[in-house]
C-alpha cells in the first residue's frame, strides 16, 4: 500500500523557505541556501524565501504570507529551535497548526543524536504540521540538521504529505 501512495505522490511540491536568524542576510545564509539546493536538486519548486530576525511577530508575519499563497504546498523553516531566549521559532509556529505531526520531531531527533551530535539533539525542539492545507516543517538552523532532515525525512515524505493533504480538497 505505501509503495502504491508514493507511486502516486506529488512529484513537484511549491515550497517557501524561512531563516529565521538575527546575523544572517541571503548571502550568508548556508542553510537557506542548502534548502533552496535539495530542493531544486529533487525537482521542487522555490517560490518564496525570507529571512526573519528571532522575533515572533516577524516569524508569524512570514508563516502568514505564506500561507495564504495557495501555490504554496510546503513551507521549511530553519533556526531558532534550540533553547536559548531569543530562539521562539516553535512559540511562533504551533499556534497555526491544525495537525500536529509530532513523529516528525521524534525521529529528527532520533537521527541527530545517531548520526550527527549525539546527546545535544535533546535540545532540538524541531517540529511539523499542517496549517491551512499546508506542510509546515521547523527544523534547527545549522547545515547538518538541515542536511539531515531533508535528505532523511522532509524529500522522502513531502510528495507523498501533499498528495495526503490534498486529496480530499476538491470532493
Amino acid at each position: 500500500m505505501l509503495k502504491k501512495h508514493r507511486k502516486e505522490a506529488k512529484a513537484v511540491v511549491n515550497c517557501a523557505i524561512i531563516t529565521v536568524s538575527d546575523t544572517r542576510n541571503k548571502e550568508t545564509d548556508k542553510s537557506g541556501q542548502l534548502i533552496q539546493a535539495m530542493l531544486k536538486d529533487t525537482g521542487h519548486i522555490v517560490l518564496d524565501y525570507w529571512i526573519s530576525p528571532d522575533e515572533q511577530v516577524l516569524i508569524e508575519d512570514c508563516l502568514k504570507k505564506a500561507l495564504v499563497n495557495p501555490k504554496i504546498d510546503a513551507i521549511i523553516i530553519n533556526g531558532g529551535t534550540g533553547i536559548a531566549k531569543r530562539d521562539v521559532t516553535i512559540e511562533s509556529v504551533e499556534p497555526f497548526f491544525d495537525k500536529e505531526l509530532p513523529g516528525f520531531g521524534e525521529i529528527f531527533r532520533y537521527l541527530s543524536y545517531t548520526k550527527d551530535i549525539g546527546s545535544a539533539s535533546i535540545m532540538s525542539r524541531a517540529t511539523a504540521g499542517i496549517a491551512n492545507n499546508t506542510a509546515i516543517f521547523s527544523i534547527p538552523g545549522s547545515s547538518g540538521a538541515v542536511k539531515l532532515a531533508l535528505q532523511e525525512l522532509i524529500i522522502p515524505e513531502l510528495g507523498h504529505i501533499i498528495m495526503e493533504l490534498k486529496k480530499d480538497l476538491n470532493k
